[in-house]
């Protein structure tokens, strides 16, 4: 019997899957473990295997943002009829499948003369997506292929490099595994091909390139750019990008947070120069660059203990009081932020801490951090002061009840003893959720995280 592979859930926050591209075609056989397809969720851009033997009778969306739960794909016997098993499956894919489907065994739409289908469901409206010129672009343009018909194995970064220069991926040679084509490829065959770049459809070009144009992390998002200009005056412009899968998560659930969650924030001053010579014998006694955000995590998870409504969620009828201290640690990556979590913080030492934050921060940077290491947070630190952001406020990250922003340790005078000395100042603000935490007991933790900090020997007792 055929089996109708929906989108799953492949995070706690993921609405949606955006699908990158299909490393099988309809008429393949698949066996269990293969890899179906690639799909950026709001976190990571992961692969979808299949849990069925058979053969890919029918693929729902070749490319674009599918809803959780939306029909993909089926998969059943050579020649098996799989619209009975979409139909019990509750009806059609969330987009057609257009131009990919060549081989399936299903009649082929009746055409209406103008060479659209002449019937289609509501939701198959978005099956071509638009370019910034409200065209449609054909599904076979959006899959390039080799010469000899297969689809072009790529990563999302280097088809979006692509499409931004212009350049045709299928031609380029990948270096990857099984010949996928990274970044580098495209770099290269940027810097040396000379064959002209596709004409985009766009409109006409500005006179003028845009004085200030996207940043390069947000340059890295654009698949279709756009520039715009004003008739009136073309020495400017801007440029149009789609919102990414982990964008709209971030905007989403960061806007939830700041207007659900009553915030409130208290700030506090630590001098780190204890903390700075402890940090300078713990390097001199390991092989492990002890980081000064790693003594902070430590401290943190040990204040936590003392105080456990800070490390508590707001869960509508009631508060949870977690026994657990999971330490999320943002990082920034290319196109937003992610949080990996540092489970049971307060059990292991600073050599442990600054291993795993490392580790999973080059996971988060390469986009391959599964959801497990993404969750069950509970409690946050945003950690700015690399570059050299003195002090600043933080967004709490649900479901945690408080997030602590960190900055840069400056030199400035500060009183000891009643004179006048080099200080190493460091600015802590703690956010945090009226709701659960109120301004004394987040005043108690700040006092004794601040105690730790500048006796960082307390922490071991």
């Amino acid at each position: 019997m055929a089996e109708v592979i929906r989108m799953p859930r492949m995070s706690d926050t993921m609405e949606e899957g955006n699908i990158v591209g299909w490393l099988k075609e309809v008429g393949d056989t698949v066996e269990p473990g293969d890899v179906l397809a690639e799909v950026e969720t709001d976190k990571a851009t992961m692969e979808l295997e299949s849990f069925h033997e058979g053969v890919l009778l029918h693929i729902g969306v070749m490319e674009g943002a599918v809803p959780v739960n939306a029909v993909l794909a089926v998969i059943g016997a050579a020649g098996e009829d799989y619209q009975a098993a979409l139909d019990a499956e509750g009806g059609a894919p969330a987009t057609p499948a257009a131009a990919g489907e060549a081989n399936s065994t299903a009649p082929a739409p009746t055409s209406n003369g103008s060479g659209a289908p002449a019937t289609a469901p509501a939701a198959a409206e978005p099956a071509a997506a638009e370019t910034s010129t409200g065209t449609q672009a054909s599904p076979e343009v959006a899959a390039p292929t080799d010469p000899d018909g297969a689809r072009k194995k790529a990563s999302p970064l280097a088809r979006s490099i692509a499409a931004e220069a212009g350049l045709d991926i299928s031609q380029v040679q990948g270096s990857g595994d099984g010949g996928r084509v990274v970044k580098r490829d495209v770099e290269s065959a940027i810097g040396n091909s000379d064959q002209p770049k596709q004409q985009a459809v766009t409109p006409p070009a500005p006179a003028q390139v845009p004085s200030f144009p996207a940043p390069a992390v947000q340059q890295a998002a654009i698949a279709k750019p756009s520039v715009h200009t004003n008739a009136a005056d073309t020495t400017g412009g801007y440029t149009d990008a789609p919102t990414s899968q982990m964008r709209k998560v971030i905007a989403r659930r960061l806007a939830e947070s700041k207007f659900s969650a009553p915030h409130f924030y208290l700030g506090i001053e630590v001098d780190m120069t204890e903390a700075i010579a402890y940090r300078k014998q713990l390097n001199t006694l390991s092989d492990t660059r002890v980081s000064f955000n790693d003594l902070v995590v430590k401290s943190c998870a040990h204040a936590l203990r003392k105080h456990r409504i800070i490390n508590s969620s707001w869960m509508g009828e009631f508060i949870r009081y977690n026994e657990d201290i999971n330490i999320g640690v943002a990082v920034a990556v290319e196109d937003g932020l992610l949080v990996p979590v540092v489970r049971h913080a307060d059990r292991k030492g600073f050599s442990e801490i600054n291993a795993e934050v490392k580790k999973m921060a080059g996971l988060a940077k390469d986009r391959k951090l599964q959801p497990q290491q993404m969750s069950g947070n509970t409690f946050t630190i945003s950690n700015l002061g690399m570059f050299d952001i003195t002090e600043f406020t933080a967004i709490i990250n649900p479901p945690d009840a408080c997030i602590l922003a960190v900055g840069s340790i400056q030199q400035k005078p500060v009183v000891k003893n009643g004179e006048i000395v080099v200080g190493n100042v460091m600015k802590l603000t703690l956010s945090c959720d009226h709701r659960v935490v109120d301004g004394a007991s987040g005043a108690a933790f700040l006092a004794t995280l601040k105690g730790m900090l500048e006796q960082p020997m307390t922490i071991l007792l």
